[in-house]
């Protein structure tokens, strides 16, 4: 089906104009067809749709509540739908693979992926995987770089969390926390996270390896939390160009200053700061030093973040709106979505600014997802 979304103001070239915009075809279109359906769009925002480069509430579909499971398809049907009321068109879900069993473990990646790969012709959001791998998950590396090598991952991030968590073991509510999320007891956790963390030496040679395999795939790599400018270096030289959370303010001013593209929550935006107390993402956006967020733990939050983000002061919409749409698409090698032009994916959201809040979202030219209000608007 053709349409044309009329009477709204469009976001062209970083400037909000009014006037129609046609779909067809799957994409943006020069005009639209005597016969495409219309969408009365006026006194509406109509944007780029977002992309979201770093996702994890997805989790909380498959696991509502501690150790209590749903199946993989009824938790990606879930989560499809509110990435669509979100206004997000791609979605990059953060998976995190770990030598922790349960959630993060290796049964729970193969479930997932499964589960996207069953959802993706369905699904109305362009679904893909951000592989969130911690690095001292050895165990899982031959068949991390056998999903890569077959095409089932889109993005690599390198985490490091193993040393913080053997450090907080000692501590008998650390241990039961980090032992309820994997399903065991606190001890048998314990003698695992001990076994991970002996296995450091193999590290280098790991990651080298898995590098090797994201290059020759040509699926873009990420840092994740780099605390220092040494950490940074390391990841770059193993080809990880996107800066991802930053725990520091002077990582982010190195990650630009060698051109690399730097993400932060949208959450961080909307709460005005790090709920964990690193650096808040707001003014380092504004200084140039953030370039992408991402909804992180809460999909709604990158809508509302860009328009937090104007009502500073400091950013046009269309400034904040390059944060979630065309800077991630542009950092994940997605050149055919993030902005409104003819030729482009037919990736639209359209908003109510008032309420800061999607009306309908229209994903490769198909009407995705539509509000009450939206179905009164349809023609």
């Amino acid at each position: 089906m053709e349409w044309l979304i009329a009477g709204g103001r469009a976001l062209l070239d970083d400037a909000l104009a009014r006037g129609d915009l046609a779909l067809a075809g799957g994409s943006i279109a020069e005009r639209a067809a005597p016969e495409a359906r219309r969408f009365d769009a006026s006194g509406l925002l109509v944007l780029p749709g977002l992309v979201d480069i770093h996702g994890d509430a997805h989790e909380r579909q498959f696991q509502p509540r501690p150790g209590i499971g749903v199946p993989a398809a009824l938790a990606i049907r879930d989560s499809a739908a509110q990435l669509l009321a979100a206004g997000i068109t791609t979605a990059f879900l953060g998976v995190t693979l770990s030598w922790e069993p349960g959630l993060r473990g290796i049964e729970a990646w193969r479930r997932t992926l499964a589960a996207v790969e069953e959802a993706r012709a369905g699904a109305g959001v362009d679904l893909r995987i951000h592989c969130r791998f911690e690095v001292d998950n050895l165990d899982a590396l031959d068949e991390l770089v056998a999903d890569i090598a077959a095409g089932r991952v889109h993005l690599l991030a390198y985490n490091d969390h193993t040393a913080a968590i053997v450090r907080k073991l000692d501590d008998p509510a650390e241990a039961a926390k980090y032992a309820g999320r994997a399903g065991m007891k606190a001890a048998d956790f314990v003698a695992l996270a001990q076994r991970a963390w002996s296995r450091r030496p193999e590290v280098p040679a790991a990651l080298a390896r898995l590098a090797q395999a994201a290059r020759d795939a040509g699926i873009p790599m990420l840092s994740h939390d780099d605390d220092t400018v040494e950490r940074r270096r390391a990841f770059r030289a193993l080809g990880a160009a996107i800066c991802e959370f930053p725990t520091a303010e002077a990582v982010a001013e190195h990650a630009r200053a060698a051109g690399e593209h730097v993400v932060m929550g949208a959450p961080n935006v909307v709460r005005g700061g790090s709920h964990i107390g690193w650096a808040s993402a707001a003014p380092l956006a504004e200084r140039g030093l953030v370039t992408v967020l991402a909804s992180d733990y809460v999909w709604p939050a990158m809508p509302e973040a860009a328009f937090v983000m104007e009502a500073r002061g400091a950013m046009t919409l269309g400034q904040a709106w390059s944060l979630v749409s065309a800077n991630p698409a542009a950092a994940t090698g997605l050149a055919d979505r993030g902005r409104i032009a003819p030729g482009l994916r037919g990736d639209i959201v359209v908003m109510d600014a008032a309420r800061r809040a999607p009306v309908a979202t229209f994903a490769a030219g198909r009407l995705a997802w539509i509000s009450p209000e939206g179905a009164s608007r349809l023609g």
